[in-house]
């Protein structure tokens, strides 16, 4: 049994640090012979229910442009993974709270390891804020790769 992953999970939001953590990412899958899951995770139009200045049509509308927008990221997203030598097995548009999308998702497709960028927020940023990447590591089955500028 190798102590290398045969999955991982690459989570990804277009910052700075999710690119890199990209790039990290296609290293490890070329390196280990790993493939690669790619996840975005939209808000849940839950969130958004607070906004009713707006009909449901209009809500419709954004959601629905968010998605094909969302889809259209995963998709360069694994061209640039591709590019970079990692093996893209598949990518994944998620809906709801990232740090509990990326948790369940890396269970369910039972990854070796994720990687994610974190943009290092402040100590009252992150106490207020929450930080995903801290709550995926805490949450997390296995181990987490986090990748900062």
């Amino acid at each position: 049994m190798s102590i290398f992953p045969t999955k991982i999970l690459l989570a990804t939001d277009g910052s700075k640090e999710a690119r890199q953590a990209a790039q990290a990412a296609a290293e490890l899958s070329k390196d280990t012979g790993s493939e690669v899951h790619i996840a975005y995770v939209l808000p849940s139009p839950r969130e958004l229910r607070g906004h009713h200045l707006y009909s449901r049509e209009v809500m419709r509308s954004v959601l629905e442009q968010a998605e094909g927008e969302a889809r259209s990221f995963l998709e360069e997203q694994a061209k640039q993974v591709g590019a970079s030598g990692g093996k893209v097995a598949e990518t994944h548009l998620e809906t709801g709270e990232p740090d509990k999308e990326i948790v369940r998702l890396s269970e369910e497709l039972g990854a070796g390891t994720i990687v994610i960028g974190s943009r290092g927020l402040g100590g009252l940023r992150r106490a207020l804020m929450g930080s995903v990447s801290e709550s995926v590591v805490k949450h997390a089955h296995c181990p987490v790769f986090v990748v900062r500028e």
